[in-house]
């Protein structure tokens, strides 16, 4: 039974709180990287895992988050969730060594993957069935606006006070949350109470989605299959999905329940929450590294850029929820929401050296705008079909699955930057001739210009090479950063006809919720 007035609202408050505490903490730590590394001794490498450890842990526990919240009770299972994340975050912050971090971080995913879609699960409960548009708006706020304000909230407090404080801030926040959560959220039935607990499937789905995220995390950088650990990965990772989706497919009692996938709305809005996550955390992963790489803004200059996006998709979330309410089609919307990120990304990839930070006003409220229209009604039409207790299980995979894409995109976009870097530098070369007149006449210019600063003729070469260098490299950056936003903005357009194999709704918010 839906909830009313205050309760309603004090709910929703308290769910999107703690949804956000998850997903800004999925990227609030990667601008802190370098000065976690000095404070702790840590290596380049090493303190990658700060990342990763989170990822996996958080990857790995969201298919199972509705089978933990039915087994345990939703409402125990969100309090659990949040208060062990507001613990975790505590001891990350008070971390010694790199070792602790990485296993207090881990400990952090795990419960951070049962707040994102429990909280969502609780959300589509607690508001009526005819208001389920609106109450899908008010969960994507978090989820749309947390991965974009998470690098600029750490940089902002790396800036101005110590890395640990990004982890101190959560423990405020979660305290309000637990509060809030254990005095107004409904309990629910423990429905798999008693019921076998199936081991296998939970250390299959650890193995094989473990696999996966480390795979898409530190391939990149361990040059993929040159690799050894990276091989043995990518051949677990594939014998542990066939295992897993057999025994799942094979027992009673599974904790991934596969027969809600007979939906076919839910079936192929697992590929379209796998895009959604490809160009919101790809482009969230490029954006920041262009500006301050490149352009030389600061993290904080970078987030004020980035601010209006995030407010238009805020203004823009509840104008959503309403649209579907009065039956506009999600499939329409879903598809303006691609194009304009298509736009967005092609204004992009124009980009060049001279820009400043207002020439990325218009692109980012775009984006802004366009998110808003892909996040509210990709999420209506996935769970559209799901009944009772599949609303746990659905909202899991399709938040896991929109999490896999982020991971892909930011795995994918990377190999491209790597590869392009190549591909241009070689391409530019050939332009640094004596048989070309506008080089000759870059590098003459140079090296006068050092030597009526008293340098030697001698030192004035080198510098006017390392000059010359230093532009190349520039441009090179350049025309690399503006391929990986011309692709990402190409696999977002050419993913708008899966829109349209989902099946239309006379009216898509008649979404049934769970019956308890």
């Amino acid at each position: 039974m839906a909830e009313t007035g205050f309760k309603k609202w004090i709910i929703t408050i308290t769910v999107i709180i703690a949804s956000l505490l998850e997903l800004i903490d999925t990227t609030i730590v990667n601008v802190s990287l370098p000065d976690i590394q000095g404070n702790l001794g840590a290596t380049l490498e090493d303190i990658a895992w700060v990342v990763t450890g989170y990822a996996v842990a958080n990857v790995i526990i969201l298919p199972m988050s509705g089978w933990l919240g039915s087994r345990f009770g939703r409402k125990n299972y969100f309090i659990t969730s949040i208060i062990v994340f507001t613990i975790a975050s505590f001891l990350c912050g008070n971390a010694t060594n790199l070792n602790e971090l990485v296993m207090f971080r881990i400990l952090q995913g795990v419960a951070g993957g049962g707040l994102i879609s429990t909280s969502q699960a609780i959300l589509i409960e607690t508001w009526p069935r005819e208001q389920i548009g609106t109450a899908t708006a008010l969960f994507g706020l978090g989820a749309v606006v947390g991965p974009t304000v998470g690098p600029t909230i750490g940089g902002y407090i790396t800036d101005h006070s110590n890395w640990r404080w990004i982890f101190y801030v959560n423990i405020p926040v979660g305290a309000l949350a637990a509060f809030f959560a254990y005095t107004f959220v409904r309990e629910t039935p423990k429905e798999a109470k008693g019921k076998p607990i199936d081991w296998w499937g939970i250390a299959l789905l650890a193995v094989a989605v473990g696999s996966l995220q480390t795979i898409l995390e530190k391939g990149e950088s361990e040059d993929w299959f040159a690799t050894g650990y990276i091989t043995v990965l990518t051949i677990t990772a594939i014998l542990g999905l066939i295992l897993f989706i057999w025994r799942e497919m094979s027992i009673d009692y599974p904790i991934v329940n596969f027969s809600i996938l007979r939906h076919r709305s839910f079936a192929v809005g697992m590929f379209t929450s796998f895009i959604l996550g490809f160009g919101l955390y790809g482009s969230v992963f490029v954006f920041p590294v262009f500006c301050q790489n490149l352009l030389g803004f600061t993290a904080q200059q970078t987030g004020e850029i980035l601010f209006p996006g995030g407010l238009c998709t805020i203004i823009m979330m509840p104008f959503i929820g309403k649209m579907l309410n009065k039956g506009i089609p999600a499939q329409f919307m879903a598809t303006a929401g691609m194009f304009l990120f298509f736009v967005f990304t092609t204004m992009l990839s124009n980009s060049t050296l001279a820009m400043g930070t207002s020439n990325f006003f218009l692109p980012l409220v775009i984006r802004g705008v366009g998110m808003a229209l892909l996040f509210v009604p990709l999420t209506t039409l996935a769970i559209a079909d799901l009944k009772g207790p599949e609303v746990g299980q659905g909202t899991g995979l399709n938040n896991m699955m929109r999490q896999l894409g982020g991971s892909f995109g930011i795995a994918t976009l990377t190999t491209i930057i790597h590869i392009r870097q190549g591909v241009h530098r070689q391409n530019l070369l050939t332009n640094i001739t004596a048989t070309n007149p506008a080089f000759v006449d870059r590098f003459n210019a140079s090296l006068h210009s050092f030597m009526a600063k008293g340098h030697s003729l001698i030192d004035a070469t080198r510098m006017a090479y390392g000059a010359i260098e230093g532009a190349l490299t520039k441009q090179v950056l350049l025309l690399t950063y503006d391929d990986a936003y011309w692709i990402s903005g190409l696999v977002m357009l050419f993913s708008i006809p899966l829109l349209y194999l989902q099946p239309f709704k006379k009216n898509n918010v008649k979404i049934p919720v769970d019956a308890h």
